[in-house]
């Protein structure tokens, strides 16, 4: 089994493109392999407590956690996680951590995708893909520190990694009419309008699972 996660909308926004995506790999089968999508709320309390309960139910061979990054104009595999998190909006209850994720766990580590391998085959179909060295401070970094350090100890042979996704094209037309109706910042002022259309989100994760799956022999 390949586990998928998503969140719910956070920070206002109309939509989260990862809760998108996870429902739209929900029930596909790729390889051997069938994928349960999974959205989680935006509630770090909530995640640190479900989800490694929600691993040890399922036992799947292969985890990727997907979240939104603002700005991002492409899918953006992350290499590693930090035990420090720094909310700068607080979640959907209102809580804004400040300080380790896991108290006496490690200070990282590093994802078990294969990351080169998933890059190469989503840009061998023409779709843009990088790496990051920085899953940031809020909840997606939390998110994949929680899944790393559970599977560390409970469930070794798993493969776990988070790719970040960007916007959906109607949510940066939304935030233009929005910026143009408050007429308090110019356009060249913000950096976060970079867009993916939903159908190529989820065709390069297909892709990006077949190659991970290939190698956890699924």
């Amino acid at each position: 089994m390949i586990l998928v996660t998503g969140f719910q909308g956070y920070g206002g926004r109309s939509a989260n493109p990862s809760e998108r995506v996870a429902r739209a790999l929900d029930g596909v089968r790729i390889g051997g392999a069938m994928v349960r999508g999974h959205v989680l709320p935006v509630d770090f309390h909530a995640m640190r407590r479900d989800l490694p309960a929600l691993i040890d139910a399922l036992r799947p061979q292969l985890i990727v956690s997907l979240g939104l990054w603002p700005g991002e104009a492409m899918l953006r595999i992350e290499r590693m996680a930090a035990n420090w998190s720094w909310f700068e909006l607080p979640d959907a209850k209102g809580h804004r951590q400040n300080g380790r994720v896991i108290d006496g766990g490690p200070d990282g580590y590093l994802s078990s995708l294969p990351a080169d391998m998933m890059q190469a085959a989503i840009r061998a179909a023409g779709l843009p893909c990088r790496q990051s060295g920085s899953a940031g401070t809020y909840l997606c970094n939390a998110t994949l520190y929680t899944v790393l350090h559970h599977c560390a100890s409970a469930h070794p042979g798993t493969q776990a990694g988070f790719i970040h996704l960007p916007y959906l094209p109607a949510q940066v037309a939304e935030l233009l009419d929005q910026i143009a109706h408050e007429g308090t910042t110019e356009m060249h002022q913000r950096a976060d309008f970079a867009s993916m259309h939903l159908d190529d989100m989820v065709t390069g994760l297909r892709i990006g699972l077949e190659a991970a799956g290939s190698v956890a022999d699924l």
